[in-house]
């Protein structure tokens, strides 16, 4: 286990009142497993996963991450963890148009001051590891959809963290380009990496090993056998 939600949810203030954007939710994630987190727009899914991430804070409950309960955390040290332990990977992909592929994979290592030869030789695995190393020097307009989210995953893998969430990785891809980036996301859980991966498409459940499905803010963990049967 390197994260868990102990009756941990989420409430914020509207002018219409309290909003519940997550009710109380107990969770465990696991290494070595791809945790899908399923739902429609506006259920409350990245509410989790950014809970997950230590991108938010509860309203009530727990969260733990790498054995540590973040409520003790100073917000220096949570940014700590979210760079050297979490791997994000977002729909938008999130990539910085001036800088090449390469050098958009090595921006989190130089903010860890991590030294120059280092960086080169941990760059070059991360795009090895998802087939993009004679693409390394083009910028992210020279590259389609699919190529710059396995670029975003592999500026995620090169921290070598122990958790990685996707908010919708596969959103904005065609389903060649699914199939090879949900492939690469398990291989990286069977890997030992503990993968969490929120989407709306049912279909990915063939690629999980449990997934939960949240709605109105509720989140019941699903049988994926019987979703892929």
């Amino acid at each position: 286990m390197i994260a868990e939600l102990r009756e941990a949810n989420k409430i914020y203030d509207s002018p219409a009142g309290k909003f519940v954007a997550l009710n109380k939710t107990t969770l465990t994630i696991n290494e070595a497993e791809l945790l899908l987190i399923i739902g429609p727009s506006g259920s409350g899914k990245t509410t989790l996963l950014s809970l997950i991430g230590c991108l938010i804070d509860p309203t009530e409950g727990q969260v733990w991450v790498d054995g540590k309960d973040v409520a003790t955390l100073s917000s220096g040290q949570k940014a700590d963890l979210r760079l050297n332990l979490i791997g994000f990977v977002f729909q938008q992909f999130n990539l910085l148009a001036p800088l090449t592929a390469e050098e958009n994979v090595a921006y989190p290592l130089q903010m860890q001051k991590v030294p120059g030869s280092e960086i080169k030789k941990r760059v070059a695995e991360a795009l090895e590891k998802v087939n993009m190393t004679e693409h390394r020097r083009k910028f992210p307009k020279q590259l389609s959809g699919g190529q710059q989210q396995r670029i975003a995953i592999a500026r995620a893998l090169v921290t070598n963290p122990k958790l990685v969430l996707c908010d919708e990785p596969t959103a904005s891809l065609d389903k060649d380009s699914v199939d090879t980036v949900m492939n690469e996301l398990r291989a990286l859980a069977k890997s030992g990496k503990a993968v969490a991966v929120v989407t709306h498409d049912p279909r990915l459940t063939q690629y999980a090993d449990r997934a939960v499905e949240v709605k109105n803010g509720m989140a019941t963990l699903i049988d994926v056998q019987k979703m892929t049967a």
